[in-house]
């Protein structure tokens, strides 16, 4: 049982700690952005990515997961992927949305 329990425990600090943010494709007020501000968030967006991809490379929190509890680094891993393709998502959209107004980029 306890061991049980420290493996759960141990599973939801890791999981905790090397969680990337999911960024949403479309936002409330992304249609009243100006050009310069569509540039800034595309900008965000880069940077969810990079932050990103910075999850999957070799961390202290990845290591930990490996040795102590590899599913958990497949838990970072997927969710660091599923970072990548939401910050592309929004990237497009904002691409979209800035050619639609006429901005230059």
């Amino acid at each position: 049982m306890k061991i049980k329990v420290a493996s759960i425990t141990l599973l939801a600090l890791l999981a905790a700690c090397a969680t990337p943010e999911v960024v949403s494709e479309r936002q409330a007020g992304d249609s009243s952005l100006t050009c310069s501000q569509i540039s800034a968030e595309i900008q965000e967006a880069e940077k969810f990515k990079k932050d990103a991809r910075d999850e999957k490379g070799v961390t202290g929190t990845n290591v930990a997961a490996g040795l102590l509890f590899w599913p958990a680094l497949l838990v970072t891993y997927s969710n660091a992927e599923e970072a990548i393709e939401a910050a592309d998502d929004r990237q497009d959209y904002l691409l979209e949305l800035a050619d639609s107004k006429g901005c230059r980029l």
